[in-house]
C-alpha cells in the first residue's frame, strides 16, 4: 500500500514515521510489522529493509557512483545505471565532464535541488527496499523540478510499501490510505474522495491550498 501522513507542522508526521526504522521506540503500546513486534528485530535487519527519502538530501563530499552505493558494497554499475536512468537523471550524468565518476562537493554544492533529491531517489532505488518513506521530498523545490522528481518516484514506489509525508496535498491524492494527524494524534483516515466528503480537518486542508 501507499499510506500518506498529512497534518499542520508540528502535528506529529515526521516522528511517526521515525518510529518504524526506530529512531524512537514507543512508550505505550507496540509497533509491529507482519504481526511480529518491531523491537523482536535486530536494529540492522530493520533497517536493511527501508529507505528514507527527506526534503534535506543527505550527500557526501564524492562521486555520483558513491553516493548512489553509499551503505551497498554489492552494488553493479550496471545497477547504478539502471537507477539513474529511474531516477531520471541521465540527462544531468551526460553532460557531466567525468559522469558518475564527477564529484558533487559538500553536501552535492554542485547540484540543484531537484538533482540531489533525484540522487538520493537513486540511491534508494539501488537499496530496492519493502518500506520507503518520503518525508517532505518534493516540499523544497520548484514546479519543473517537482515534476522531474514526482517521475523518479513513481518509478521507485512499484511493488513495496510506502509512507509518504506530505505538505502539498496534490502529492498523495492518489495513495491507497491517508492518515490525518493533529497534536501526535490520528484524528481520520481514509482515501481522498472519503475524506473530502467527511468535511473533517483534511478537507479543511484541502480547501486551504486550493480554494
Amino acid at each position: 500500500e501507499t499510506i500518506a501522513i498529512v497534518g499542520e507542522s508540528g502535528a506529529g508526521k515526521s516522528t511517526f514515521s521515525e518510529l518504524i526504522p526506530r529512531l524512537y521506540d514507543v512508550t505505550k503500546g507496540e509497533l509491529l510489522l507482519d504481526g511480529i513486534n518491531i523491537k523482536k528485530y535486530t536494529l540492522m535487519s530493520l533497517r536493511n529493509l527501508i529507505a528514507v527519502v527527506t526534503q534535506n538530501s543527505i550527500l557526501f563530499n564524492d562521486t555520483i557512483k558513491s553516493n548512489i552505493s553509499y551503505g551497498n558494497n554489492k552494488v553493479t554499475e550496471s545497477q547504478i545505471f539502471d537507477s539513474i536512468k529511474s531516477a531520471n537523471l541521465e540527462g544531468l550524468i551526460n553532460k557531466l565532464p567525468n559522469g558518475i565518476n564527477t564529484e558533487i562537493g559538500e553536501n552535492g554544492v554542485k547540484l540543484s535541488g531537484g538533482e540531489k533529491q533525484r540522487l538520493s531517489i537513486a540511491r534508494a532505488i539501488v537499496k530496492n527496499p519493502e518500506i520507503l518513506i518520503l518525508d517532505e521530498a518534493t516540499a523544497s523545490l520548484d514546479s519543473d523540478s517537482e515534476k522531474k522528481v514526482h517521475k523518479a518516484i513513481n518509478n521507485l514506489v512499484k511493488n513495496r510499501t510506502v509512507i509518504i509525508i506530505a505538505h502539498r496535498l496534490s502529492t498523495i491524492t492518489k495513495a491507497d490510505k491517508i492518515i490525518v494527524m493533529e497534536n501526535g494524534k490520528i484524528i481520520e483516515q481514509g482515501n481522498h474522495n472519503n475524506l473530502l466528503t467527511k468535511d473533517g480537518k483534511y478537507k479543511k486542508l484541502y480547501d486551504i491550498q486550493y480554494n
